[in-house]
C-alpha cells in the first residue's frame, strides 16, 4: 500500500516503469488479501482446506489469479530494464506509458483467464478421480497446466534479462576502458545490477520452486488424505507463507533498488554515447 499511495501521489514517479511498479504492488495486495481469506476459513474450519469444498473454490481461484499477475508483472519488469539498457544509437525503442498499460491490461486478463479457470468448470468438486490431495478442489491436470510453464518463466525470463544488461554493461566497461576513459560509473553499475537481479531471482527460486515441488508431488502420487496427513499439508502452508513473503520482498528488491537505478542508466546512455563520440573522433 505504501508503494502504491507513494507512486500515485508523486508525479515524478508517473514513468512507465512506475506504472509496472505499481502494478506489481496493487498483485502483491491481492495476493496478501486472498492469502488472509484462505486463512481465516482454515482457522474456522480446516477440514474444508484439506478434504476441498466449493467455500476453497473462490479463494483458491483468487490467490492462483494474483500469483499469475506477480509472475507476469516481474516478468515485464524484467523485460522494460533490459529494454532500457539495451538501446543503442541507432535504433532507440523507448517504453511509453502506453506500452506499459497495454503490458498490465493484458497481463491481468491472462491472469484472469487461466486463474478463474476453476470457476469456469476445470475442477475435481464432483468427481474423485484426478482432483489434487493438497489443493482440493482443483484437478491435477489444472495444477501441472498452471505450474510448470508459469515457474518456468518466472526463473528463466528474469535469469535471461538481467544476465544480458550485465554482459552489455561489461562490454560498455570494456569498450570504455580500450578509449582510455574512467569506468567508475559502469562498475558500480554493474556491481548494483548483479546484486539486485540475484536476489530477484533467488527470491522467486525460494518463492516458486517449493510450490511446483508440492505440484509434482501431489501428481506424483495417487494417495488419500489420511496417509499424508499431517506432514505435507504442513509443508502445503508452508510454501503458501514463502509466496506470500514474496509481497513483502517485492517492494524491497524493484521499488528501493531499481528506482535508483533508472536515473542512473540513463546518466550511462548519455554517458555512453559521448563518449563513444570523442573515441571516434
Amino acid at each position: 500500500c505504501t508503494v502504491i499511495f507513494t507512486r500515485l501521489a508523486t508525479r515524478d514517479l508517473h514513468k512507465p516503469i512506475s506504472i509496472l511498479f505499481c502494478n506489481l504492488a496493487v498483485s502483491d495486495l491481492f495476493t496478501s488479501f486472498s492469502g488472509f481469506w484462505i486463512s481465516m476459513l482454515f482457522i474456522t474450519n480446516p477440514d474444508i482446506t484439506i478434504f476441498g469444498s466449493q467455500d476453497m473454490l473462490a479463494p483458491y481461484s483468487l490467490y492462483t489469479t494474483s500469483i499469475l499477475s506477480t509472475i507476469y508483472n516481474l516478468v515485464s519488469i524484467g523485460i522494460e530494464r533490459y529494454l532500457a539498457v539495451a538501446e543503442s544509437m541507432r535504433t532507440r525503442f523507448r517504453v511509453a506509458r502506453n506500452h506499459s498499460i497495454a503490458v498490465v491490461f493484458i497481463n491481468w486478463v491472462l491472469a484472469f483467464f487461466l486463474g478463474c479457470l476453476p470457476l469456469m468448470g476445470w475442477n475435481c468438486l464432483h468427481k474423485e478421480s484426478n482432483i489434487s490431495v493438497l489443493y482440493s478442489p482443483f484437478c491435477v491436470n489444472y495444477l501441472v497446466f498452471i505450474a510448470m510453464p508459469n515457474v518456468a518463466v518466472a526463473f528463466l525470463v528474469p535469469l535471461f534479462t538481467y544476465l544480458r544488461i550485465i554482459i552489455i554493461l561489461r562490454k560498455r566497461k570494456l569498450r570504455m576502458q580500450a578509449c582510455g576513459q574512467a569506468m567508475d560509473t559502469y562498475k558500480s553499475a554493474e556491481t548494483q545490477v548483479a546484486r539486485t537481479s540475484i536476489s530477484i531471482w533467488l527470491l522467486a527460486l525460494v518463492s516458486y520452486a517449493p510450490f511446483l515441488a508440492g505440484v509434482i508431488f501431489d501428481a506424483a502420487n495417487q494417495r488419500c488424505h489420511s496417509e499424508l496427513y499431517p506432514g505435507v499439508y504442513i509443508f502445503r502452508n508452508c510454501t503458501a507463507m514463502l509466496i506470500t513473503i514474496t509481497c513483502l520482498g517485492n517492494p524491497v528488491l524493484y521499488t528501493l533498488k531499481l528506482r535508483a537505478l533508472g536515473p542512473r542508466l540513463k546518466a550511462l546512455r548519455g554517458l555512453w554515447a559521448s563518449r563513444v563520440r570523442a573515441c571516434a573522433i
